[in-house]
């Protein structure tokens, strides 16, 4: 007998989904990024004129992180990969709050703010269970070491392989996310045909381009109800109850 493929889940994620755990967003009007220019904290240029004040601000980011807790969104995707769902999540967030909730299966395309890299090979990358980066901090290569993040203007390594996910989707779930960041926004374009595609974010019905199905609710909100069809049936589907 041939053993039934698990339904995949392929699930996309923004800032919206952290915002929830207060984690404030670049676009947010109050928090860290509300008294720092993104060209001063968060470019190549940046890193170059003055590291310091990069990593001092990398390193508030970092601190709000690790006070940030899962919250029903990142727990009830986790819930569904251990009821036997296959959950691929790609993110477009640094923090490690997907992986806090439990799921086993994430890519961030823009990096983990948790680990530093090498400044001179970033295949060279160091967890930062505690602390920060300091100047002075090297990697084996004698390198300093710099936040594990995709700044602006810099490529996006992980895109290739998101694509790949992407491919093998059963259904689509884009949450918290304007799908207007590229190149992450065109992984709408690498998934099967016939595969759904959902958006959760509460000016979902604004945002949602032609072809995916707008659920106008915060994330933790609309991924558990999206959630509790899923387990009761054992399908990927779109519910309209939910998405009345």
């Amino acid at each position: 007998m041939v053993k039934q493929r698990a339904p995949h889940l392929v699930v996309f994620t923004g800032a919206g989904i952290s915002a929830e755990s207060g984690i404030q967003t670049f676009r947010a009007s109050d928090g860290l990024w509300a008294d720092h220019a993104i060209e001063d904290v968060a470019t190549p240029g940046a890193w170059r004129q003055d590291p310091a004040r990069v990593l001092r601000f990398y390193d508030q980011r970092r601190d709000q992180v690790r006070r940030a807790r899962p919250n029903a969104a990142h727990k009830a995707l986790a819930a569904l990969e251990k009821q036997g769902f296959r959950v691929s999540i790609i993110t477009q967030n640094i923090d490690d709050l997907h992986e806090r909730a439990g799921s086993r299966q994430v890519l961030h395309l823009h990096g983990e703010i948790l680990k530093a890299r090498s400044s001179v090979d970033p295949r060279m990358h160091y967890p930062l269970p505690r602390g920060g980066i300091r100047l002075g901090d090297l990697c084996d290569k004698g390198s300093q070491l710099r936040p594990d993040v995709v700044w602006f203007g810099e490529a996006v390594p992980h895109f290739a392989d998101a694509c790949e996910i992407a491919a093998e989707a059963d259904l689509l779930l884009v949450v918290g996310t304007s799908l207007a960041v590229m190149p992450a926004a065109s992984l709408l374009d690498h998934t099967p045909l016939d595969a759904p595609c959902v958006l959760v974010d509460p000016e979902a019905d604004a945002l949602a381009p032609p072809g995916v199905t707008p659920l106008g609710q915060p994330a933790g909100k609309g991924v558990p109800a999206l959630t509790r069809h899923w387990l009761r049936e054992g399908r990927l589907w779109l519910p309209e109850t939910v998405l009345e």
